[in-house]
């Protein structure tokens, strides 16, 4: 047995941990991951808002949410989430989750009815990291998976 440790694997390397966790998880799981992206876009398509993450298992799974600096404070980090929320529902999403630090956003969050059911303290600089989780309402017309 040889032990490695890097900073900069091969990329074949990385992809076979990646692919064994992947063999593993349909034996007590569905594959039913789908990557999810909102966009907020100027009229020339530059972006200035947006959204990443991904759909599985009943939630939608929010990786990152930026939105430009001479942007915000306009209601467009609301409009992205609340945009992929609902297609989280139309995917048959009945929760999202997601985690941010405290020198982000936690009371926008919370502010958009997520509750926090965890936290981690001691990052450099004496910060934590806020995890969250919310129930998602259908909106008008929809329902709820079950």
């Amino acid at each position: 047995m040889s032990l490695e440790i890097t900073s900069n694997p091969n990329p074949g390397d990385e992809a076979r941990i990646i692919e064994g966790t992947r063999g593993f998880n349909p034996k007590h799981m569905p594959e039913d991951v789908r990557p999810l992206f909102v966009f907020d876009r100027l009229a020339g398509g530059e972006i200035i808002a947006g959204l990443t993450g991904k759909t599985y298992w009943n939630y939608l799974d929010i990786a990152f949410l930026w939105v430009a600096d001479s942007y915000r404070n306009q209601g467009r980090a609301t409009a992205v989430l609340r945009a992929a929320e609902s297609e989280a529902v139309q995917r048959g999403c009945q929760y999202a989750l997601l985690d941010t630090y405290s020198f982000q956003a936690l009371g926008f969050y919370l502010k958009h009815g997520y509750t926090e059911f965890g936290t981690l303290d001691h990052f450099t600089g004496g910060h934590a990291r806020h995890y969250l989780h919310k129930r998602l309402q259908p909106t008008s017309g929809e329902h709820a998976a079950s």
